[in-house]
């Protein structure tokens, strides 16, 4: 089955060379087709968007997200057009299994409004709140921010699409936990969900609902769908909106509070639940299952316990023993971490990746 194991990239294909294929190829290449036999229909979308220096940041989430995961994977990348080139030969270089294609796409906004959505907040940033309307013949989709890293597999966050109730359509993490330190309770000038906003860094989407919506909202009593309200909600608030299109989702989901599920803040862990002391007591028991190093954190040296985990999965080259080779490196560099707030509680950073690990040799050796 191994030797056998189609990969698809756009239009062609290419086999996996059997000297690559030792015992763990193996086992996980029969896993994975008597899985994929029984669920042929089963394919999780992924989006993301890269503009700037962020192709590698880009890359790393996605090597992330094909590590563990069981089901496969679709990615739908949106780039400017002089890193599509980059990303291709990237990822053409990557030993799927046949759980993983991609598409690329241009950066893309409305042809009356394209310069002003595309400078709101950070270059491209907005193009998600158009994912939608581009992506028509998608019914669901996880959006992450570039910044993003899975710490367990892709499936677990996309199975809260069944836990929707009939009226959510999109599903996120709070901003904050703690009110004390909260931005939107403290600064906003426009309507935010609940009682600390919500972050749009991971965002769970129904899209076929979010299309047929009409939302409620305080520029008219009649209701706007989703591409009928964007650009009115802009044109009210571009002068009191500090974060951009995440802003834009609070004041969306402010209106329409019933269409929102809401992720524990483990799904989204961000600097704020350590630096200023442990405030999001899901990871302290469960682990991180989703770190968003936000603010640059992979990339200096103010958070070095988010910078170990980014380090860590970007130089883990697939096929290496994952105990070896990523766990055991980590947890000796986040050791040297426990001078700051974040690396005091080093343990919830290696936690649930140990747990994933386990998970996979498991799942390869029932294979």
């Amino acid at each position: 089955r191994c030797k056998n194991l189609s990969v698809s990239f756009w239009n062609s294909y290419w086999m996996l060379p059997s000297d690559v294929c030792g015992m763990n190829c193996f086992w996980e290449a029969a896993f994975r087709y008597d899985y994929m036999k029984t669920h042929p229909s089963e394919k999780m979308h992924l989006a993301v968007v890269a503009c700037g220096e962020r192709l590698e940041e880009t890359v790393t989430m996605l090597r992330s997200a094909i590590i563990f995961s069981i089901k496969p994977l679709h990615f739908h990348i949106f780039a400017e057009d002089q890193l599509h080139e980059s990303f291709k030969d990237i990822l053409d270089e990557f030993p799927y299994e046949g759980k993983v294609n991609y598409t690329l796409y241009p950066i893309t906004f409305p042809s009356e409004s394209a310069a002003e959505w595309k400078k709101l907040f950070k270059p491209c940033a907005s193009q998600r709140l158009f994912l939608p309307l581009i992506l028509r013949n998608v019914d669901s989709l996880l959006y992450v921010d570039t910044d993003i890293l899975f710490l367990r597999p892709v499936d677990d966050i996309w199975s809260f699409l069944r836990k929707f109730n009939s009226t959510q359509i999109a599903a996120m993490a709070p901003e904050h936990e703690e009110p004390r330190i909260g931005w939107y309770n403290r600064f906003a000038r426009h309507p935010y969900y609940g009682v600390t906003g919500i972050n749009s860094g991971v965002m769970l989407m129904n899209m076929t609902r979010i299309r047929r919506k009409y939302f409620k909202n305080d520029m008219t009593p009649v209701r706007l769908q989703w591409g009928e309200i964007l650009m009115p909600l802009l044109k009210k608030y571009k002068l009191n909106i500090t974060w951009g299109d995440q802003d834009l989702l609070n004041i969306m989901f402010f209106h329409n509070p019933e269409s929102l599920y809401v992720f524990p803040c483990q799904w989204n862990y961000r600097p704020d639940h350590c630096i200023y002391g442990s405030n999001c007591k899901a990871a302290e028991e469960e682990g991180i299952f989703i770190l968003h190093g936000n603010r640059g954190v992979y990339h200096d040296d103010k958070q070095p316990t988010f910078r170990a985990v980014y380090e860590a999965i970007k130089n883990y080259s697939f096929g290496n023993d994952l105990v070896h080779s990523l766990l055991q490196p980590l947890e000796r560099e986040l050791q040297k971490t426990t001078h700051t707030y974040c690396g005091r509680v080093y343990k919830v950073f290696i936690k649930q990746l140990t747990k994933s690990i386990r998970d996979l040799y498991a799942r390869r050796s029932k294979g």
